[in-house]
């Protein structure tokens, strides 16, 4: 994939999941929705089976938040939804073991990778399957590998990826030995080479133009390669499919087609139970409910590398000042919204510190001063000219201190956070109005920037979350949609590569994690556990934390 990070929206019920783990246990594959899970130790539960385990044929159908507009996940507006997608009928170069601890290459796509320090530079060398191609019959060769370092290093700035972070650190991309072997020359030692190029670029989309707009409500079939080919997308439903690929020259998929739909949560729930579609979350008290006794289910639980949190507008005249942005994170009682989010479902976790890491991996620390106190809150405010009015809402200059907070979808959990939000700002003179709107608006709000407060999500597509640093916290990334950054942070969170030891490279991440929070742009809520309801059988689909199975290798058990 493109990175670590990808958005989505916050506590958004969706059909698959991301990413990381470290150390700790494992839960079975049993779906007992008993076992208690914390955030402390790794868990995984996805049935994980064998290809020749599984039979040939059947469907595979999921809701999703929305099928999003732009389809390149390189480009700022990807988004996890757009990844989902991509991988159907793109290559998927690599994947990892659940605990982030293997890289899984796939061999169809590549036969071998090695990496070596050469003088003060590191040298990785990825040897390709020479069967390997695009379906429009050009080659999957050095090319593409160069094609796609260039779009996302950052040297062109008409180019807008979501992050350049290890892609700006290439020094060089070239060809080996001959056209299947790219040489990737980086300008220093300590890079997480290991989580780039998990997708790879076509070369046909090498400019900046194309890059950023060649994608944009248009899959382009033609230019992908894999197992799986797309059988029809149609934007007004908000429905894609895939069918096998019959120019496909490894494993043969498994199933015989693949769909994501376009859902409200309420809707995806009742798809599930009526049997029209193959799995969803079931990680709310309802959906847990209303799930765990339907016929042929089971519920799968794990770790979920991914944060929700919450997002302060920077670019909106009531946030500008650091100030308030301060007293409105003093004003969140995260661990009441995680009451409301883990309300039955077995599961505690302390607060997340930290959108580097994960409490359950070696490095992790908890790197947010803002602790939850109304009080500081409302002398914060005093002093920065917000006064309470009558009514009890706070104003300046005229202007009252109003703020919109965008809930996504009809998801009750959901509503309750948005409520209890709002009861808390209420509390410190901060008028918070719910501007209620469909989950398909995601990539709208964010885009946009059509908010001032905004629950989103960050999901991790590998276990390197150090390496993407910059990603969240540079002035000029595209992933952090608050706007607001330490300008003179960004050379150092650039530079954390330039660190040989990667142990001491996440040392002096989490110290320039801890200033950078202080910014008050974004505030980690809760990280949770996912749980999924599936149908008895289905294969490789689950709480597989950093393992994301092949698109080849899922589908029903013989």
């Amino acid at each position: 994939m493109k990175s670590m990070k990808t958005a989505s929206g916050a506590f958004v019920l969706a059909s698959a999941l991301l990413l990381t783990g470290c150390s700790g246990g494992s839960s079975d594959d049993k779906g007992d929705d008993s076992k208690k899970t914390t955030n402390t130790s790794l868990q995984k539960s996805y049935n994980e089976q064998p290809a020749s385990a599984l039979k040939d044929g059947g469907t595979y159908t999921t809701a999703t938040t929305e099928v999003s507009p732009q389809f390149n996940p390189f480009q700022q507006d990807g988004t996890r939804y757009t990844s989902d997608v991509w991988r159907w009928y793109n290559p998927v170069l690599k994947t990892y073991s659940a605990d982030g601890s293997k890289v899984i290459w796939n061999k169809a796509y590549i036969e071998g990778a090695k990496s070596e320090v050469k003088g003060d530079k590191l040298v990785v060398t990825y040897t390709m399957n020479p069967k390997a191609k695009y379906n429009d019959g050009s080659p999957i060769d050095w090319k593409s590998f160069e094609n796609t370092w260039k779009a996302n290093s950052g040297k062109d700035k008409a180019f807008l990826p979501s992050s350049t972070d290890g892609f700006s650190a290439i020094e060089s991309v070239a060809k080996g030995k001959d056209d299947h072997e790219a040489v990737i020359t980086f300008s220093q030692p300590g890079v997480w080479w290991e989580g780039l190029f998990d997708f790879l670029l076509n070369p046909k989309v090498s400019s900046a133009d194309q890059f950023n707009k060649f994608y944009l409500n248009n899959p382009h079939a033609e230019l992908g390669a894999g197992p799986y080919k797309i059988e029809k997308y149609d934007s007004k439903a908000g429905t894609i499919s895939f069918v096998r690929n019959e120019k496909w020259w490894g494993d043969k998929g498994k199933l015989d087609k693949r769909t994501f739909i376009t859902m409200e949560a309420s809707a995806s729930i009742n798809a599930f139970k009526n049997g029209q579609i193959d799995s969803t979350s079931a990680t709310t008290k309802d959906r847990l409910q209303q799930v765990k006794d339907v016929p042929n289910t089971e519920l799968r639980r794990g770790s979920y590398p991914s944060n929700s949190l919450l997002t302060l507008n920077g670019k909106s005249p009531l946030l500008a000042d650091k100030a308030v942005r301060k007293a409105i994170m003093e004003g969140v009682d995260r661990s009441k919204l995680a009451e409301i989010e883990f309300n039955g479902l077995d599961y505690k976790e302390e607060l997340p510190g930290s959108f580097l890491l994960f409490s359950f991996q070696k490095g992790y620390e908890n790197n947010v001063s803002t602790k939850f106190d109304a009080e500081q809150a409302k002398k914060d405010l005093d002093a920065a000219g917000w006064k309470a009015g009558s009514d009890g809402v706070r104003s300046k200059d005229g202007k009252k201190l109003t703020l919109s907070y965008v809930n996504l979808g009809d998801d009750p959990v959901n509503k309750a956070q948005a409520t209890a939000m709002q009861a808390m700002l209420k509390g410190i003179g901060v008028d918070m109005k719910i501007d209620q709107r469909a989950s398909s608006e995601f990539s709208n709000v964010i885009t946009k920037k059509d908010f001032d407060l905004f629950p989103m999500g960050f999901s991790s597509s590998d276990p390197y979350g150090v390496a993407y640093a910059c990603q969240v916290w540079c002035s000029d990334s595209g992933l952090n949609q608050s706007g607001v950054a330490d300008k003179s942070l960004d050379p150092k969170f650039k530079d954390l590569t330039k660190i040989g030891d990667k142990d001491k490279q996440i040392a002096e991440a989490n110290k320039l994690e801890k200033q950078a929070m202080d910014q008050y742009g974004i505030l980690p809520l809760t990280n949770g556990p996912v749980i999924m309801a599936t149908k008895k059988g289905l294969a490789n689909v689950g709480a597989s934390v950093f393992a994301f199975p092949f698109p080849e290798t899922i589908g029903w058990q013989k």
